[in-house]
Protein backbone atom coordinates (compact mmCIF):
# COMPACT_ATOMS: atom_id res chain seq x y z
CA UNK A 1 0.00 0.00 0.00
CA UNK A 2 1.58 3.24 -1.13
CA UNK A 3 1.00 6.76 -2.35
CA UNK A 4 3.25 8.43 -4.94
CA UNK A 5 3.85 12.05 -3.94
CA UNK A 6 5.38 15.01 -5.76
CA UNK A 7 6.63 18.20 -4.12
CA UNK A 8 7.01 21.03 -6.64
CA UNK A 9 9.63 23.75 -6.34
CA UNK A 10 9.13 27.08 -8.11
CA UNK A 11 10.73 30.49 -8.46
CA UNK A 12 7.55 32.50 -8.83
CA UNK A 13 7.33 35.95 -10.40
CA UNK A 14 5.14 39.06 -9.93
CA UNK A 15 2.94 37.88 -12.86
CA UNK A 16 0.06 35.58 -11.99
CA UNK A 17 -0.48 34.28 -15.54
CA UNK A 18 3.17 33.27 -15.89
CA UNK A 19 3.12 31.52 -12.54
CA UNK A 20 -0.06 29.61 -13.34
CA UNK A 21 1.48 28.46 -16.63
CA UNK A 22 4.65 27.25 -14.89
CA UNK A 23 2.61 25.52 -12.19
CA UNK A 24 0.52 23.75 -14.84
CA UNK A 25 3.66 22.52 -16.60
CA UNK A 26 5.17 21.18 -13.37
CA UNK A 27 1.91 19.51 -12.30
CA UNK A 28 1.69 17.83 -15.71
CA UNK A 29 5.29 16.63 -15.36
CA UNK A 30 4.58 15.23 -11.91
CA UNK A 31 1.40 13.49 -13.02
CA UNK A 32 3.24 12.07 -16.02
CA UNK A 33 5.73 10.51 -13.61
CA UNK A 34 2.97 8.80 -11.68
CA UNK A 35 2.25 11.25 -8.86
CA UNK A 36 -1.11 10.76 -7.13
CA UNK A 37 -0.63 13.69 -4.73
CA UNK A 38 1.04 16.91 -5.90
CA UNK A 39 1.98 19.79 -3.58
CA UNK A 40 2.69 23.32 -4.84
CA UNK A 41 4.73 25.85 -2.81
CA UNK A 42 3.53 28.82 -0.80
CA UNK A 43 2.52 31.77 -3.02
CA UNK A 44 3.08 29.70 -6.16
CA UNK A 45 0.73 32.17 -7.86
CA UNK A 46 2.54 35.41 -6.96
CA UNK A 47 5.79 36.63 -5.49
CA UNK A 48 4.98 40.33 -5.67
CA UNK A 49 7.28 43.30 -5.68
CA UNK A 50 5.54 44.67 -2.58
CA UNK A 51 3.74 42.95 0.30
CA UNK A 52 0.43 44.58 -0.61
CA UNK A 53 0.48 43.16 -4.15
CA UNK A 54 -1.21 40.03 -2.87
CA UNK A 55 -4.30 42.01 -1.89
CA UNK A 56 -4.96 42.95 -5.52
CA UNK A 57 -5.26 39.30 -6.56
CA UNK A 58 -7.10 37.98 -3.48
CA UNK A 59 -10.00 35.75 -4.53
CA UNK A 60 -13.38 35.06 -2.98
CA UNK A 61 -14.09 31.40 -2.16
CA UNK A 62 -15.02 29.48 -5.31
CA UNK A 63 -14.25 32.32 -7.70
CA UNK A 64 -11.18 33.46 -9.60
CA UNK A 65 -8.54 32.25 -12.06
CA UNK A 66 -6.23 30.74 -9.45
CA UNK A 67 -8.89 28.50 -7.95
CA UNK A 68 -10.20 27.59 -11.40
CA UNK A 69 -6.71 26.59 -12.51
CA UNK A 70 -6.17 24.40 -9.45
CA UNK A 71 -9.51 22.65 -9.86
CA UNK A 72 -8.95 22.11 -13.58
CA UNK A 73 -5.45 20.70 -13.04
CA UNK A 74 -6.65 18.23 -10.42
CA UNK A 75 -9.48 17.04 -12.64
CA UNK A 76 -7.40 16.97 -15.85
CA UNK A 77 -4.71 14.77 -14.31
CA UNK A 78 -6.90 12.81 -11.88
CA UNK A 79 -4.74 13.75 -8.89
CA UNK A 80 -4.98 15.18 -5.40
CA UNK A 81 -3.61 18.71 -5.60
CA UNK A 82 -2.48 20.76 -2.62
CA UNK A 83 -2.61 24.24 -4.10
CA UNK A 84 0.36 25.74 -2.29
CA UNK A 85 -1.12 28.98 -1.02
CA UNK A 86 -3.05 31.88 -2.47
CA UNK A 87 -4.47 35.06 -0.92
CA UNK A 88 -8.18 34.78 -0.10
CA UNK A 89 -10.30 37.91 0.34
CA UNK A 90 -11.90 38.85 3.65
CA UNK A 91 -15.40 40.30 3.67
CA UNK A 92 -15.34 43.89 4.86
CA UNK A 93 -11.54 44.09 5.15
CA UNK A 94 -9.86 45.04 1.86
CA UNK A 95 -6.60 45.77 3.72
CA UNK A 96 -6.03 42.14 4.66
CA UNK A 97 -6.39 38.63 3.27
CA UNK A 98 -5.77 35.10 4.48
CA UNK A 99 -2.84 33.00 3.26
CA UNK A 100 -4.75 29.88 2.29
CA UNK A 101 -4.08 26.32 1.21
CA UNK A 102 -6.83 24.72 -0.88
CA UNK A 103 -6.87 20.99 -1.58
CA UNK A 104 -8.62 19.59 -4.65
CA UNK A 105 -9.57 15.99 -5.34
CA UNK A 106 -9.27 13.99 -8.57
CA UNK A 107 -12.66 15.16 -9.83
CA UNK A 108 -11.67 18.79 -9.34
CA UNK A 109 -13.75 19.16 -6.18
CA UNK A 110 -12.46 21.30 -3.33
CA UNK A 111 -11.76 18.93 -0.46
CA UNK A 112 -10.26 21.21 2.21
CA UNK A 113 -9.27 24.76 3.10
CA UNK A 114 -6.63 25.77 5.64
CA UNK A 115 -5.78 29.37 6.56
CA UNK A 116 -2.24 29.88 7.86
CA UNK A 117 -2.43 30.23 11.63
CA UNK A 118 1.03 31.61 12.48
CA UNK A 119 2.11 34.85 10.80
CA UNK A 120 5.83 35.38 10.20
CA UNK A 121 7.72 38.37 11.54
CA UNK A 122 11.48 38.80 11.16
CA UNK A 123 13.96 41.65 11.44
CA UNK A 124 17.71 41.12 11.37
CA UNK A 125 18.51 44.77 10.69
CA UNK A 126 18.75 44.19 6.93
CA UNK A 127 15.63 42.17 6.08
CA UNK A 128 12.23 42.90 7.55
CA UNK A 129 9.04 40.89 7.16
CA UNK A 130 5.71 41.30 8.96
CA UNK A 131 2.90 39.22 7.51
CA UNK A 132 0.37 40.67 9.94
CA UNK A 133 0.50 43.96 8.01
CA UNK A 134 -1.48 42.36 5.17
CA UNK A 135 -2.76 39.03 6.53
CA UNK A 136 -5.17 37.74 9.13
CA UNK A 137 -4.41 34.39 10.81
CA UNK A 138 -6.54 31.29 10.56
CA UNK A 139 -8.11 29.74 13.64
CA UNK A 140 -8.33 25.97 13.15
CA UNK A 141 -6.01 23.07 12.24
CA UNK A 142 -7.21 21.12 9.20
CA UNK A 143 -6.57 17.60 7.95
CA UNK A 144 -7.96 15.88 4.86
CA UNK A 145 -8.35 12.23 3.85
CA UNK A 146 -6.46 11.53 0.63
CA UNK A 147 -7.45 8.33 -1.18
CA UNK A 148 -4.68 6.63 -3.15
CA UNK A 149 -5.37 4.77 -6.37
CA UNK A 150 -4.98 1.48 -4.52
CA UNK A 151 -7.96 2.46 -2.35
CA UNK A 152 -6.02 3.20 0.83
CA UNK A 153 -6.78 6.44 2.64
CA UNK A 154 -4.13 8.67 4.20
CA UNK A 155 -4.93 11.34 6.76
CA UNK A 156 -2.98 14.42 5.64
CA UNK A 157 -2.31 17.39 7.91
CA UNK A 158 -2.10 20.86 6.39
CA UNK A 159 0.38 23.55 7.44
CA UNK A 160 2.16 26.51 5.85
CA UNK A 161 5.75 27.77 6.14
CA UNK A 162 6.14 29.54 9.53
CA UNK A 163 3.70 27.02 11.07
CA UNK A 164 6.65 24.63 10.97
CA UNK A 165 8.10 26.26 14.10
CA UNK A 166 5.07 25.43 16.24
CA UNK A 167 5.04 21.71 17.18
CA UNK A 168 1.79 22.09 19.11
CA UNK A 169 -0.06 22.58 15.79
CA UNK A 170 1.21 19.22 14.55
CA UNK A 171 0.29 17.52 17.80
CA UNK A 172 -3.25 18.77 17.27
CA UNK A 173 -3.17 17.35 13.76
CA UNK A 174 -2.07 13.97 15.14
CA UNK A 175 -5.38 13.37 16.93
CA UNK A 176 -5.96 10.93 15.29
CA UNK A 177 -2.49 10.38 13.77
CA UNK A 178 -1.72 11.59 10.27
CA UNK A 179 0.21 9.51 7.75
CA UNK A 180 1.46 12.67 6.07
CA UNK A 181 2.08 16.34 6.81
CA UNK A 182 2.42 18.89 4.02
CA UNK A 183 4.32 22.18 4.29
CA UNK A 184 4.10 24.60 1.35
CA UNK A 185 6.69 27.28 2.09
CA UNK A 186 8.71 30.28 0.98
CA UNK A 187 11.42 30.29 3.65
CA UNK A 188 13.85 33.18 3.63
CA UNK A 189 17.46 32.40 2.82
CA UNK A 190 18.88 33.00 6.34
CA UNK A 191 16.12 31.20 8.25
CA UNK A 192 16.03 28.36 5.75
CA UNK A 193 19.77 27.83 5.85
CA UNK A 194 19.67 27.65 9.64
CA UNK A 195 16.48 25.73 10.39
CA UNK A 196 14.51 24.36 7.39
CA UNK A 197 15.80 20.78 7.24
CA UNK A 198 16.19 20.60 11.02
CA UNK A 199 12.53 21.50 11.60
CA UNK A 200 11.16 19.28 8.84
CA UNK A 201 13.02 16.24 10.12
CA UNK A 202 11.96 17.00 13.69
CA UNK A 203 8.29 17.19 12.71
CA UNK A 204 8.63 13.84 10.88
CA UNK A 205 10.40 12.11 13.76
CA UNK A 206 8.22 13.37 16.62
CA UNK A 207 5.00 12.58 14.71
CA UNK A 208 6.28 9.39 13.06
CA UNK A 209 4.87 10.33 9.69
CA UNK A 210 5.94 11.48 6.24
CA UNK A 211 6.52 15.18 5.61
CA UNK A 212 6.27 16.73 2.14
CA UNK A 213 7.69 20.26 1.95
CA UNK A 214 7.29 22.23 -1.29
CA UNK A 215 9.26 25.45 -1.43
CA UNK A 216 10.02 28.56 -3.38
CA UNK A 217 13.68 28.22 -4.25
CA UNK A 218 15.87 30.80 -5.94
CA UNK A 219 16.31 34.47 -6.80
CA UNK A 220 13.03 36.20 -7.57
CA UNK A 221 12.41 39.25 -9.73
CA UNK A 222 11.44 41.22 -6.63
CA UNK A 223 14.99 40.82 -5.32
CA UNK A 224 14.15 38.22 -2.73
CA UNK A 225 16.06 34.96 -2.46
CA UNK A 226 14.19 31.99 -1.04
CA UNK A 227 15.89 28.97 0.47
CA UNK A 228 14.30 26.18 -1.59
CA UNK A 229 15.44 22.68 -0.63
CA UNK A 230 12.07 21.15 -1.39
CA UNK A 231 12.14 17.72 0.21
CA UNK A 232 10.31 14.63 1.38
CA UNK A 233 11.17 13.13 4.78
CA UNK A 234 10.13 9.69 6.01
CA UNK A 235 8.86 8.78 9.53
CA UNK A 236 12.40 7.91 10.71
CA UNK A 237 13.64 11.36 9.72
CA UNK A 238 15.45 10.24 6.58
CA UNK A 239 15.43 12.71 3.67
CA UNK A 240 14.14 10.65 0.75
CA UNK A 241 14.56 13.34 -1.94
CA UNK A 242 15.62 16.99 -2.09
CA UNK A 243 16.19 19.79 -4.62
CA UNK A 244 18.29 22.76 -3.54
CA UNK A 245 17.24 25.59 -5.91
CA UNK A 246 15.37 26.11 -9.18
CA UNK A 247 12.22 24.61 -10.61
CA UNK A 248 11.86 20.92 -9.89
CA UNK A 249 9.57 17.96 -9.33
CA UNK A 250 10.68 16.04 -6.23
CA UNK A 251 9.15 12.55 -6.15
CA UNK A 252 8.90 10.04 -3.31
CA UNK A 253 6.60 7.26 -2.11
CA UNK A 254 4.60 7.03 1.07
CA UNK A 255 5.01 3.39 2.08
CA UNK A 256 2.38 2.28 4.57
CA UNK A 257 4.57 -0.66 5.64
CA UNK A 258 7.41 1.71 6.64
CA UNK A 259 4.94 3.86 8.55
CA UNK A 260 3.57 0.85 10.44
CA UNK A 261 7.03 -0.57 11.17
CA UNK A 262 8.36 2.67 12.67
CA UNK A 263 5.29 3.05 14.89
CA UNK A 264 5.43 -0.60 15.96
CA UNK A 265 9.16 -0.67 16.75
CA UNK A 266 9.11 2.64 18.65
CA UNK A 267 5.52 3.30 19.77
CA UNK A 268 6.14 6.89 20.80
CA UNK A 269 2.70 8.06 19.70
CA UNK A 270 1.14 5.57 22.13
CA UNK A 271 3.33 6.93 24.94
CA UNK A 272 2.12 10.53 24.65
CA UNK A 273 0.75 11.89 27.92
CA UNK A 274 -1.31 14.67 26.32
Amino acid sequence: MSLTMAALQMVSTPRVDDNLARAAALVAQAAGRGAELVVLPEYFCLMGRHDRDKLAIAEAPGHGPIQTTLSDLARQHGIWLVGGTLPMALDGDPEHATNTTLVYGPQGQRAARYDKMHLFRYDDGERRHDEAATLRPGAQPVAVEVEARDGTRHRTGLSICYDLRFPELYRRLMQPPCDLLVVPAAFTWPTGQAHWELLLRARAVENQCYVVASAQGGRHENGRRTWGHTMVVDPWGTVLAVQDEGEAVVLATLDAAVLARVRQQLPALEHRRW
